[in-house]
C-alpha cells in the first residue's frame, strides 16, 4: 500500500532536474508527489511518470503563492499521513538575459526580491509548513537545491572557477539558502531528519542552457543521493555528487 512506502514531494517537478529527480526516486519504489505551478503541468508530469510504472501524484504548488501550502499539506496528510522526503527544487535565476545589470553595483530591488521570494522566502515558508509531516517519517530527508555559485569561499578566491560569475541576486539567494540549511539541520539535530544542500552541477536545462556540460539525468543524482541517505549519512552539508563543497 502507498501508505507504507516512502513518499517524496519535489517542487518544480514538471520538467528538468525536478522531473528527473522524481523519475529516479520513483524507479527506486518511492511514491512521488509532483509539484508544479499549475494543474496542467502537474498532471502532465505525473501522467508521464505513471506511464513509466511510477507511483505519482500531481499537486499545484507555486512557491511564491503561500495559499497553496496548506492545500498541499492537507493532501499529503490525508493521503499518506507523512512526508519522508522534501526536495526544494523549484528556483529562478534573475529572469532575462541582462546579466550585466545584475552586479552588486547595479542590481535592482525588484531583481533581489523576485529571486529571494522564490529561492529563499517561499522555500522556507513551505518547509516550515510541511515540517510536521516530515517529523512523522521514521527517516525524514530535506534536500535544498543550491548551487556552487552560493559558495562564499569560492567567490572570495580570485583563483576559483566561479570567481568571475558575480550575478548577485541569484548567488546571494543561494548563499542565504546554504545558511538556512545549516541552521535547519542544527535545529533538527536530535531527530532522524537530515537536511542538506545540493549543487546539481551545470546542467542542460532552461536555466543552465544548452552550453552546460552535464545532462539532466546526471544533474538529478545529487538530490537523489541526499534524499535516500542512510541513517549514518551526513546532515548540514553542501554536496555535489559525493563531494563536499566549501561554504
Amino acid at each position: 500500500m502507498a501508505e507504507t512506502k516512502k513518499v517524496a514531494l519535489i517542487t518544480g517537478a514538471n520538467k528538468g532536474i525536478g522531473f528527473e529527480t522524481a523519475k529516479q526516486l520513483g524507479e527506486q519504489g518511492i511514491t512521488v508527489v509532483v509539484a508544479a505551478r499549475d494543474q496542467q503541468k502537474a498532471e502532465g508530469a505525473a501522467q508521464k511518470l505513471k506511464a513509466a510504472g511510477i507511483d505519482a501524484y500531481p499537486v499545484v504548488l507555486e512557491i511564491t503563492r503561500s495559499s497553496d501550502f496548506p492545500k498541499v499539506y492537507d493532501f499529503l496528510d490525508k493521503t499518506f499521513g507523512k512526508l519522508d522526503i522534501l526536495i526544494n527544487n523549484a528556483g529562478v535565476s534573475e529572469g532575462g538575459d541582462d546579466w550585466a545589470a545584475n552586479t552588486a553595483a547595479t542590481v535592482t530591488q525588484k531583481q533581489l526580491r523576485d529571486v529571494f521570494d522564490t529561492n529563499f522566502f517561499g522555500l522556507i515558508e513551505l518547509t516550515q509548513t510541511l515540517l510536521p509531516l516530515v517529523r512523522k517519517s521514521p527517516a525524514g530527508r530535506i534536500v535544498n537545491l543550491s548551487s556552487i555559485l552560493g559558495s562564499l569561499t569560492l567567490h572570495a578566491d580570485p583563483t576559483s572557477p566561479i570567481y568571475g560569475s558575480k550575478m548577485v541576486a541569484y548567488n546571494a539567494s543561494k548563499a542565504a539558502l546554504n545558511s538556512y540549511t545549516i541552521h535547519l539541520a542544527a535545529a533538527l539535530k536530535d531527530t532522524p531528519i537530515k537536511v542538506n544542500a545540493a549543487h546539481p552541477g551545470w546542467v542542460k536545462t532552461d536555466m543552465g542552457t544548452s552550453a552546460a556540460p552535464m545532462e539532466i539525468p546526471d544533474g538529478a543524482k545529487t538530490s537523489v543521493r541526499l534524499a535516500t541517505l542512510p541513517a549514518d549519512g551526513p546532515t548540514g552539508g553542501y554536496f555535489h555528487m559525493d563531494q563536499t563543497l566549501p561554504w
